[in-house]
C-alpha cells in the first residue's frame, strides 16, 4: 500500500511553481499596462501640443507677434521631437517580449534632444506666465482669449492659457515616473532591467539639468537688464548693505593686487572673454566706420550738380546733368536706403545684443570676488552663512552660464558680422553696376572711349600732373607776397607771464602754442593757441620725444611737441626784456634806442587776410584766408602796432596786423585774387 505522505513534497513544489509563475504573469501584465499608459499619454500629449501650436495660436492673432513667440516659445521643436519619439514607441507595440528593453534604449536615444528642446521652453515659462497675468488685467482681451481656448480645449476650464502652457513642463517631469513604474514591474534578472535603470537615471539627469539651466537664465536676466537711472535714483539705492559689499570686494581686490591672497585663474573663461572682447571691438569699429560712411554719403547727396546752371545748352553738358540727376535722385538714394536697412540697422541690433554679455562679464568679476572671500572663510572657519552660500551659488551659476553660452554667442556674432560685411560688399557692387549701366550711353560719347586702358591711364596721369604743376605755381606766387607766420599773436594780458618765463629760462627755452591743445591724460595740459611756455624737457618719462614737459608759469605738464614752435620775440618784446631781471646764464645788455616799428599796412586801406583768425572776445573779429579787409586804424588804443582795427563784412574789431597783407599783383599766367 502506498504511503500518502510521499506525495506532499511534490504537491508543495508544484504549488510554489504555480505561485511564482502567477507573480511573473502579474508583473508582466502590470508592465504592459505601464507601457500602454506611456504610449496613450504620449498620444494625448502630442495632440494637445498640436492644438496649441496650430489651432489656438492661429486664432490669437489679436496678440502681438512678440507675445506669441514668448507664450508658445519653441513648441514647434517639441512637437517635432515628440512626434518622432511617439513613432518609435508605436513601432515597438508589436514586440511584446522585447518592448521594455527597446523603450529603455529609445529614452536613452532621445535624452539629449529632450534636454535641448525642453530647457528652452522651461527657461521662458516664467516670462510667459507674466504675460498671462497681464492679460487678466484687461477683461475684454481675457474673455476673448478664454473663449478661443474653451472652444478648442474644453477641459482647460477657467485656467485657460495657464493650463496649456504648463503641459510641456508636466510631461518632461513625468517621464522618470513612467519609467520607474515600468521598472518596478520588471524582474531584476531580466535583460531590460539595467537598460530601464539607465534610462530612468538619464531622464532624472535631464530634469536636473533643465532646472540648473533655468536658474542660470534667471540669474542672467537679473544682471543683463540695463536701467536708465538718474543720479538721484542711483544715490537713493546706496545703503549700508551695498556699501559694505562694495568695500569688501575692493578689499579683496587690493589683497590680490598686493599678492596677499591668490587670484582664481580660469583659463577657459579668460580665453572666451578675450575672444568676446575682440568680437565686440570688431562690431564697434565697423559700426563707427559705417556711421562715418553714411555721414559722408549724406554730405555727397547734398551736392546737386544737376541743379547748377552751366550756361551751356545741349551737348555733353546737358547729358551730364541728366545723368547726375538720375544718379542723385534714384540710384544713390536707393543705395542709401538699402545700406541703412541691410547694414546699419543690423549693426545697431548687434551692438545692443552685446550689452547683455558685457554686463554679465562685469558682474561675474564682482561675484568672483565674493566667491573667493567665501571660499577663504570656508577654509578657515568651516561654515558660511546662508547669504554667503547664495553668493557662491550665484557665481557658479554665472560662470557656468558664460562658459557654456559665450562660445555659441561668439560664433553667432561672427556669422552675423560676416553676413553684414557680405551685404555691404554686395551693395557696393550693385551700386557700381547701376552707375555704369546708366552712364553707358554717356561714356560712348567720350573722346577717348575706345582708347586702350594703358593709354587712357597715361592721359589721366599727364592731365593730373599738368594741373598739379599749375597749382604748385599758384602756391609759389601766393607765398611770395605773404610773410612767414613765425609767431602767433600773444594772448591779451599774457605779456607779464611771458616776461616771467623769459627771466627764469631765457629766450632759447620759450615756445609758442601754434594751435589749441586739449589734454587727454592725467599730466597733459590744455592750452590755447598763442600761449607762451618754457621747455623743461624734450621727452616724457618713457623717452617719447613727441611729448614735451613745459612750464606755463603756473602749471607744469606734457604737450604735443608738433604743436609748439620756438618763439621769436618782436623788437618791442626784446626792448621789454631789458626791463626785467637778468637770467643767471646770460648778461643784461642795455637796450639801444630802436625806432618804433612802422605798421605793415596803412590805415583806411583795402588789404587781404593772409591767414584765418578766430575771434576770442567781443573786441576781436574773425577772418578767413583771402578775405578782403578794410583797415580803420593800424594800431590799438594803446598805440600797439601789432593789432589793427578793421572792418570785415560790416563787422568791426581787432585782428593781428601780421595776418594782413596787401593784395598781390597778378601772376604772369593770369591769376588774380577773388574780389
Amino acid at each position: 500500500m502506498a504511503d500518502p505522505g510521499a506525495d506532499e513534497p511534490s504537491s508543495r513544489s508544484g504549488s510554489t511553481d504555480q505561485a511564482g509563475q502567477g507573480s511573473k504573469d502579474r508583473l508582466l501584465l502590470h508592465q504592459r499596462l505601464a507601457i500602454r499608459e506611456l504610449i496613450d499619454t504620449e498620444v494625448s500629449y502630442l495632440h494637445m501640443l498640436q492644438l496649441c501650436a496650430l489651432d489656438i495660436r492661429s486664432h490669437l492673432q489679436q496678440l502681438p507677434q512678440e507675445d506669441l513667440d514668448v507664450l508658445f516659445s519653441n513648441m514647434d521643436d517639441i512637437i517635432q521631437v515628440s512626434s518622432r519619439f511617439l513613432h518609435g514607441l508605436q513601432e515597438m507595440a508589436s514586440m511584446e517580449e522585447e518592448q521594455a528593453h527597446l523603450i529603455g534604449n529609445l529614452f536613452l536615444e532621445f535624452q539629449e534632444e529632450f534636454e535641448r528642446v525642453y530647457k528652452v521652453y522651461c527657461a521662458n515659462y516664467d516670462q510667459a506666465l507674466l504675460l498671462v497675468k497681464a492679460y487678466r488685467k484687461e477683461p475684454e482681451l481675457q474673455q476673448e482669449i478664454q473663449g478661443i481656448i474653451e472652444a478648442a480645449v474644453p477641459q482647460a476650464g477657467p485656467s485657460g492659457l495657464s493650463f496649456l502652457l504648463v503641459i510641456p513642463l508636466q510631461r518632461i517631469t513625468k517621464y522618470p515616473l513612467l519609467l520607474q513604474k515600468i521598472l518596478e514591474n520588471t524582474l531584476p534578472n531580466a535583460s531590460a532591467y539595467p537598460i530601464l535603470q539607465r534610462a530612468m537615471s538619464a531622464l532624472q539627469g535631464v530634469n536636473s539639468n533643465i532646472n540648473e539651466y533655468k536658474m542660470r537664465k534667471e540669474v542672467a536676466s537679473k544682471y543683463t537688464k540695463v536701467e536708465q537711472l538718474s543720479l538721484r535714483e542711483r544715490l537713493a539705492r546706496i545703503n549700508t548693505h551695498t556699501l559694505s559689499k562694495k568695500t569688501t570686494r575692493l578689499s579683496q581686490l587690493l589683497k590680490q593686487e598686493a599678492g596677499l591672497v591668490p587670484r582664481t585663474e580660469d583659463k577657459d573663461f579668460n580665453d572666451l572673454e578675450e575672444k568676446f572682447q575682440w568680437v565686440s571691438l570688431c562690431v564697434t569699429e565697423l559700426k563707427s566706420n559705417v556711421a562715418a560712411y553714411l555721414d559722408n554719403l549724406e554730405v555727397f547727396l547734398q551736392f546737386r550738380p544737376h541743379e547748377c546752371s552751366l550756361d551751356i545748352s545741349g551737348g555733353p553738358a546737358e547729358q551730364y546733368r541728366s545723368l547726375a540727376r538720375d544718379l542723385q535722385l534714384e540710384v544713390f538714394l536707393e543705395f542709401k536706403q538699402r545700406l541703412e536697412g541691410l547694414v546699419w540697422k543690423p549693426l545697431c541690433s548687434l551692438t545692443r545684443a552685446l550689452v547683455g554679455p558685457q554686463n554679465l562679464i562685469k558682474k561675474r568679476l564682482d561675484k568672483l570676488l565674493d566667491f573667493e572671500r567665501v571660499e577663504e572663510k570656508l577654509l578657515d572657519v568651516g561654515s558660511v552663512t546662508y547669504e554667503e552660500e547664495e553668493a557662491r551659488h550665484t557665481y557658479q551659476a554665472l560662470n557656468s552660464l558664460l562658459v557654456a553660452e559665450l562660445p555659441k554667442f561668439n560664433q553667432l556674432v561672427m556669422q552675423w558680422l560676416t553676413q553684414i560685411l557680405h551685404s555691404f560688399v554686395a551693395l557696393q557692387r550693385d551700386l557700381a553696376d547701376q552707375v555704369l549701366r546708366r552712364a553707358e550711353s554717356s561714356m560712348v560719347q567720350l573722346p577717348h572711349h575706345r582708347a586702350p586702358e594703358p593709354d587712357f591711364r597715361k592721359l589721366l596721369e599727364d592731365t593730373l600732373g599738368q594741373t598739379c604743376s599749375q597749382l604748385h605755381s599758384f602756391q609759389e606766387n601766393f607765398e611770395k607776397v605773404l610773410p612767414h607766420p613765425s609767431t602767433q599773436p600773444l594772448l591779451p594780458g599774457s605779456e607779464y607771464q611771458m616776461q616771467a618765463l623769459l627771466t627764469k629760462y631765457g629766450p632759447g627755452k620759450l615756445y609758442q602754442v601754434m594751435s589749441n591743445i586739449s589734454g587727454t591724460g592725467t599730466l597733459d595740459l590744455t592750452l590755447p593757441r598763442g600761449q607762451i611756455v618754457a621747455l623743461l624737457q624734450n621727452k616724457d618719462t618713457k623717452g617719447n620725444s613727441s611729448r614735451w614737459l613745459v612750464d606755463t608759469g603756473g602749471h607744469r605738464g606734457y604737450v604735443s611737441a608738433r604743436k609748439l614752435q620756438l618763439y621769436h620775440m618782436a623788437p618791442s618784446e626784446k626792448a621789454l626784456r631789458g626791463l626785467v631781471a637778468p637770467h643767471e646764464n646770460f648778461q643784461l645788455l642795455t637796450p639801444e634806442p630802436t625806432p618804433a616799428p612802422s605798421p605793415t599796412v596803412q590805415a583806411m586801406t583795402q588789404v587781404v587776410a593772409a591767414y584765418p583768425f578766430v575771434a576770442r572776445s567781443s573786441h576781436e573779429v574773425s577772418l578767413q584766408a583771402g578775405q578782403p579787409v578794410t583797415i580803420l586804424e593800424a594800431q590799438d588804443k594803446k598805440g600797439n602796432p601789432e593789432w589793427s582795427l578793421v572792418e570785415v563784412n560790416g563787422q568791426r574789431g581787432y585782428v593781428p596786423s601780421s595776418f594782413l597783407v596787401s593784395s598781390p599783383s597778378p601772376a604772369s599766367w593770369g591769376w588774380t585774387l577773388p574780389s
